[in-house]
Order: structure tokens, then C-alpha cells, then sequence
């Protein structure tokens, strides 16, 4: 049996002694006590260790006969000394008080013979202390503050990285956590680093490798929410290759007024990881489209549709038509609305955007000044199995909606397109670039009315079906990382940022316009998949490392995916008055043309004709180069079925 079992034993034979039987041992070790302090203070004044004479009883009964009357008064045996705390210490100083009073005034300054007067003075203190030290010693004991020391001991070692006012906040929080155990500081501010705050030390940010050996860290909490995202990304990379689980605030902007708790604390986003900070919003842009006018988002429950409405909300449209499909997609982002803009009139509106007779009652009734047409199926590998309702839906859905808003004297049309949409290799991506084509046909027309504008960008962080949140559970599982090519890459940009962009965008269109966003760099896949492995304190298991927690396997491209994707057909792009946003030239069918080509697919969807549908979008979308057979999940033949699933 060990030290720590014996103890534990030894703390339940006393907790279960009776109440009565528990105040008694507690006063016969307050008399001890005001023997032992007695004797002890007998020999600190006459610095020699003393034997204790008939009259230094004197003092000792003087001590238990004011002592334990004063402590009976004062409740220190109601107490419950496992629990007790800091008002219990107050009760104990407040009768020790009272004690030395009366203690100092008869052996000091009254003095009692053959006790020397000091004796009055010293002799309350050490009972203070002793008694005191007691109390704190069975909280200690038998209310499992051993067991609750030890407990932290063996918690997650955290490091905060800044030393600021946010970092001291979240250091306070970290004090009262049950979770973690604060060791210390990182600061890249050489003034700090060696010096201590809050009673903890700060080390320079080179000091990590030494100090998650020494110190055992496990945990890195990032506390510098004012910092740009590009100082952002060069502080995790310089973390990348050690084994620690990083974490961070989100920027002061997201935190909310007050005092930074651990609730605060996030983990990484790929916007952390790809760092790359927003252009301020041109505020006339903004507002040019939305301010005082009604505006309709088609698709308004999804990843980007709702972004747009939570921004268009904000600059104060004067009725808002919100489009969904999805009955449960509507309620919730109506709901978000009603509660953070309660005076903005909302029309929650459930309809699809192949419904031409409801879009048509829709924009009638409503007679919106601006329609932001995000609604979409987008998901590569389920279009590409689904041909026919991809292009209903992208397409026809487009059309439906521009001819309703022509009809209505819409004054803006303004479509969400995809990168995807250039030299496409798959159904979705050339149900995009045709539902451009449409829009560009119609606003090359004699007497158009309405301004036609289609904004086309990449991949959006946090919408459905990222990478980002699939890595992260599968990282969070144990792995593997599926990944389907090592060379696959993609352009990144946040839902805030996009749907911002979108609406300065359609703000300066004159007709036809297509505008293409900067996305910044290019990211590998496999590279992002590495970092979010590494900073959430593992390693990649692969030839070099076959000891890693975490594999990347390759599962091959699906149906219709491409390795990289680009945002321009052509190399013709012309610079606009906002930094990030491009209008390119692209080249179009006219439109009795282009409704010759529509009135061919429309029969080819009909027929169910998959074959065809394929060969014309080869025709009329510049760039289309498929990949694999098109296998409609319900409209191939069983044959071609069982053998696409069987390869």
C-alpha cells in the first residue's frame, strides 16, 4: 500500500467519526496547542530549550481557559473543517484577536510571576499560526485538496503566447480552470521575456522545444487578437513542427466586450493557417444596391446566401425577401435576423427557383430593386451523378429567376458563380458557366432593362462540405485524413469576406459584367491537412514517421474533380476601382443562339438522354472537358450502373 493510500484510508476513518467525536478531537488539539505554544514561546525567549515549571502552567490555562471559550463564541467548531475557507480564517482571526487582548493584558501588561512579560506577545501568534495551520492542513487532508493539487499536476502543462492584456485576462481565467495548468508566458517582446507576470514567468517564443521537455507543455493558447493574420500565420508556423495542441482567441472584432474567459478559446480556422487580412469595404459600394430598397436573396438559408443576408440586413435595405428551398434553412436564418435587426421588414419566403409561376408571383407581388441569386446546387460529385437536376436547378433555375426579375423591372441581377466554372471538368461547373452565359445572352439584348452581373470566386471557408471541418473531425477521430490527390489545390477565401466582395461587385456592374475575385495564393491540400495535424499537438504518420498518430491516405479524384482550378477563361482581365475585384471579358453566344442550344439540352433532359446532354455541353461551354462516363444515379441504364459500381 502507498503513501498516498494509507493516507486516503487514515482521511475515511476520520470522516466517518461521529460529529460530536469530531469536535472533541478538534478541541483536545486546540489545547495541545495552547500548551505546545506556551512552551514554545518560553523557549524562544530564553533562548534555550526549557522544561516547564508549576508556574508556566500559569500561562498554559491561562491560554485553553481564554481560548476555547473565544473559539466556541466565535463558531470555529460549527465549522466544517474539510470545506472550510476564507470566512472560516476571518472567524479565527477575529477571535485570536480578542484572544491576545486579553492574553498580552494579563501576562504582559498585568504579568503574572515567573512568567516573562514577552511571553503575552509571542504566545498569540504562534497560536495564531498553529491553529491556522491546522485548519488548513485537514482541508488539505480530508477535503481532497491533495488529491485536487495532485490532479492539476497531471493536467495539460499551458503556455499563453502574449503578454498582453488579453493574454493576462485568459491567464486569470486559466487560474480558476479545472482543466489546465498555467506555466507561464510566450512574448516575442524581448522586455518582457525573463521578467515575470502575475507570478508567472516569460520566456522568449525560442525557448519552446527546451520548455516542452522541461516543463512538460502540451498546450499553446494564442493571445494576441489584434495582430494581423499574416503575423498570425508566421507565429504557427514557427509552432508547426513541435508536438504541442495549439488554440487562440478569435481577433477583437469577435471577442465580446468584457473579460476574455476559456470560452473564448477556439481552435485554429484555416483562415489562421492561410493568414491573409481583408481589404476595408468600399462603404458607397456597399450601400448602393441595398440602402432603403428591396432585396431579394435567392438560396438565402445557405454557406454564402446567408452571409449575404446578414450583410445586407446591416446596411439597412427596406424590405428583405428571403428565398429557400429548405424549410428548416429558412427558419434559422430568419431567426437569426428577426433577433439582431427586430425594425427590418423580413419576408421569409419558401419556394425553388424552378418554380417559374412562384418566382413570377414572388417578384410581382414584391417588386424587389435587387436580386443576389445564390441558390445553387454546388456539390461537385453528387451533380455529376445527378446531371439533369444540376442543370434544372443551376440553369433553368437561373433563367427563371432573370426572367422574373425582368419582368418585375428589377434594376440589379447579380449571380453567385463558382472558379469551377472555367474550363470545367465537371456537370456542376458547366451548369455554373452556361447559367453565365444566360445571364450575359439576356443583358446583350436590344432594350434590356435589368443589369446582369455574375461575380465568380473560389472555395469559401466553413461552407458545407469544406475540407476544413472534415479534416478537423477526422483528425479529432484518430484519422486518416482522406485526400484525394497529393498535388490537389484550391483558392481560399472566408464567407465574410466573399459575400462583402459580392456586393461591392454587383455595385459596379454595367451590364454582362462577369467579375472575378482575387483569391490570393493557391493552398496544397495535403500542405493544410499537415499544418492541422501539427498544430493540434500530433504528427503525420507517413515513411518518414511511421511512428505519427495520424495518416494521410489518397483516395483518388472523384467524378468530375480537377487537381487545380482557375478564375479566368480568358488572360483579359481589367482592374475596378476596389483592389480585389476583377471584371474579365468572356466571350458569349447570342442569345437566339444560346436558346437554341437551351431548347436542345431541355429535350435531352427530358429524353433522359445523358449522352447528349453530355456532347452539348462539350458544344456551347468553352473548356469542357469531362472526366469518366456522366452516370445519372437513376436515369442509366442497370447495366452502366452495376458497372460504375463495381470500378
Amino acid at each position: 500500500m502507498d503513501q498516498r493510500d494509507s493516507r486516503g484510508i487514515a482521511a475515511v476513518t476520520l470522516l466517518d467519526m461521529p460529529r460530536e467525536a469530531k469536535r472533541l478531537l478538534a478541541l483536545v488539539v486546540d489545547i495541545a496547542l495552547c500548551a505546545f505554544t506556551v512552551w514554545l514561546a518560553l523557549c524562544l525567549r530564553l533562548e534555550h530549550w526549557v522544561r516547564l515549571q508549576p508556574e508556566h502552567w500559569w500561562a498554559v490555562l491561562g491560554s485553553i481557559a481564554i481560548a476555547l471559550p473565544l473559539f466556541v463564541r466565535f463558531g470555529l467548531y460549527r465549522a466544517i473543517f474539510r470545506f472550510s475557507g476564507w470566512n472560516a480564517m476571518i472567524s479565527l482571526a477575529q477571535a485570536m484577536a480578542l484572544y491576545t487582548i486579553f492574553y498580552a493584558t494579563i501576562f504582559t501588561v498585568v504579568s503574572v510571576s515567573g512568567v516573562p512579560r514577552t511571553v503575552g506577545v509571542i504566545q498569540p501568534l504562534l497560536l495564531l499560526v498553529s491553529v491556522g495551520l491546522t485548519r488548513v492542513a485537514v482541508r488539505y487532508w480530508l477535503g481532497g485538496l491533495y488529491r485536487t493539487i495532485l490532479q492539476k499536476s497531471r493536467m495539460p502543462g499551458v503556455l499563453i503566447y502574449g503578454g498582453g492584456q488579453a493574454g493576462r485576462q485568459l491567464a486569470a481565467a486559466l487560474s480558476r480552470s479545472n482543466e489546465h495548468r498555467l506555466l507561464g508566458f510566450l512574448d516575442d517582446d524581448a522586455q518582457l521575456q525573463g521578467n515575470s507576470l502575475d507570478g508567472r514567468t516569460v520566456y522568449a517564443p525560442g525557448e519552446l522545444e527546451y520548455l516542452i521537455k522541461e516543463l512538460g507543455v502540451t498546450d499553446v493558447l494564442l493571445a494576441l487578437p489584434s495582430i494581423t493574420r499574416e503575423q498570425r500565420k508566421e507565429i504557427l508556423s514557427g509552432l508547426s513542427h513541435l508536438p504541442v495542441h495549439v488554440r487562440t482567441l478569435p481577433g477583437m472584432s469577435d471577442l465580446a466586450a468584457g473579460r476574455v474567459t476559456m470560452s473564448d478559446v477556439r481552435e485554429l480556422d484555416i483562415e489562421d493557417l492561410l493568414g491573409r487580412d481583408p481589404v476595408s469595404p468600399d462603404e458607397a459600394l456597399l450601400h448602393r444596391l441595398i440602402r432603403g430598397k428591396v432585396v431579394m436573396v435567392t438560396g438565402a438559408g445557405g454557406s454564402i446566401g446567408s452571409e449575404l443576408c446578414r450583410q445586407i440586413a446591416a446596411s439597412a435595405p427596406r424590405t428583405m425577401l428571403l428565398v429557400e428551398n429548405s424549410e428548416f434553412a429558412l427558419y434559422q436564418i430568419h431567426r437569426e435576423l428577426e433577433t439582431a435587426y427586430p425594425d427590418l421588414r423580413l419576408i421569409p419566403l419558401l419556394a425553388s427557383v424552378q418554380d417559374e409561376a412562384r418566382m413570377t408571383q414572388i417578384m410581382q407581388t414584391w417588386r424587389p430593386d435587387t436580386v443576389y441569386h445564390a441558390a445553387a446546387y454546388k456539390h461537385v460529385p453528387l451533380v455529376e451523378h445527378n446531371p439533369v437536376q444540376g442543370l434544372r436547378n443551376n440553369v433553368w433555375g437561373t433563367w427563371v429567376c432573370a426572367r422574373a426579375a425582368q419582368a418585375a423591372g428589377t434594376s440589379h441581377f447579380v449571380l453567385i458563380s463558382t472558379d469551377k466554372a472555367v474550363r470545367p471538368t465537371n456537370v456542376m461547373g458547366a451548369s455554373k458557366r452556361l447559367a453565365e452565359m444566360v445571364l450575359q445572352a439576356l443583358s446583350a439584348e436590344p432594350g434590356q432593362a435589368t443589369t446582369f452581373a455574375m461575380v465568380r470566386f473560389g472555395n469559401v471557408l466553413g461552407s458545407s462540405g469544406s475540407v476544413v471541418p472534415l479534416f478537423r473531425e477526422q483528425i479529432s477521430r484518430g484519422g486518416p485524413i482522406t485526400l484525394t490527390h497529393p498535388d490537389i489545390n484550391r483558392y481560399f477565401m472566408t464567407i465574410p469576406e466573399a459575400a462583402q466582395l459580392v456586393i461591392q461587385a454587383g455595385a459596379m456592374a454595367q451590364g454582362g459584367d462577369v467579375f472575378v475575385l482575387d483569391m490570393g495564393e493557391p493552398v496544397r491540400i495535403i500542405d493544410l491537412a499537415r499544418r492541422m495535424v501539427e498544430l493540434s499537438g500530433l504528427r503525420v504518420k507517413d515513411e518518414q514517421n511511421p511512428g505519427g498518430d495520424i495518416e494521410i491516405q489518397i483516395t483518388g479524384l472523384r467524378p468530375g474533380e480537377k487537381l487545380y482550378e482557375e478564375l479566368l477563361i480568358g488572360d483579359n482581365a481589367q482592374p475596378t476601382e476596389h483592389a480585389r475585384i476583377l471584371r474579365a471579358l468572356e466571350d458569349c453566344l447570342p442569345w437566339v443562339e444560346l436558346l437554341d442550344v437551351l431548347n436542345t439540352l431541355d429535350q435531352a433532359m427530358m429524353a433522359n438522354d445523358v449522352v447528349t446532354l453530355r456532347a452539348m455541353l462539350q458544344v456551347c461551354v468553352h473548356g469542357y472537358e469531362p472526366t469518366g462516363d456522366v452516370v445519372d444515379w437513376v436515369r442509366s441504364s442497370p447495366a452502366a450502373l452495376r458497372e460504375h459500381a463495381t470500378s
